[in-house]
């Protein structure tokens, strides 16, 4: 039985190439095309597929904002356009968190990483996108992707305020995310 399923995962050769595709609009206009790496995080990358495939990802504004490090977005629990913006960053999915499913491949610019709260494993449906790199947190944090486009678009978004980088006022929004091959 386990020769006949190794046998057949190798006939069917790789498996295609998953993305997402991000339209932007606010002060941002535009697309961030996002690869995403399957045989890095394959757990992660299935949720931002599954998310995305659902629509749950559209009209979820990028909550924090942070110059020189990051952009952050995906709560689709209290980070819909017309929610309350207090709360946006706070939420995650239906699902259950995830285990983390960390790699050797660095935090540069442009590299997604999944957002979570104190325990590495809390990972839900957040993620931010690298403005610079940051490798303090290589080995902290789970990468799931990286922009192959679009990065004008990615340091276009709204700037946040303070130290954790709320954005005050209306964001930018993440208007549809679509799942490419």
């Amino acid at each position: 039985m386990y020769k006949a399923l190794v046998a057949s995962l190798m006939l069917a050769g790789p498996a295609a190439a998953t993305g997402i595709e991000i339209q932007v609009s606010g002060e941002a206009e535009g697309t961030i095309v996002i690869d995403l790496l399957e045989d890095v995080a394959p757990g992660h990358v299935a949720r931002i597929t599954a998310l995305a495939e659902e629509g749950a990802y559209d009209g979820v504004v990028f909550h924090r904002v942070i110059e020189g490090f990051m952009a952050q977005t995906g709560d689709v629990e209290h980070g819909k356009t017309g929610g309350d913006m207090r709360r946006a960053g706070t939420g995650s999915s239906d699902q259950p968190d995830l285990a983390a499913e960390f790699s050797d491949v660095p935090f540069d610019r442009g590299v997604v990483g999944m957002a979570r709260a104190q325990s590495p494993d809390s990972a839900n449906s957040q993620f931010f996108i690298m403005f610079q790199e940051g490798y303090f947190l290589n080995g902290q944090y789970t990468v799931v992707g990286r922009v192959t486009e679009g990065l004008d678009v990615l340091d276009a978004i709204k700037l946040g305020a303070g130290p954790n980088g709320a954005v005050i006022g209306a964001p930018d929004i993440m208007e549809k995310v679509t799942v490419t091959e």
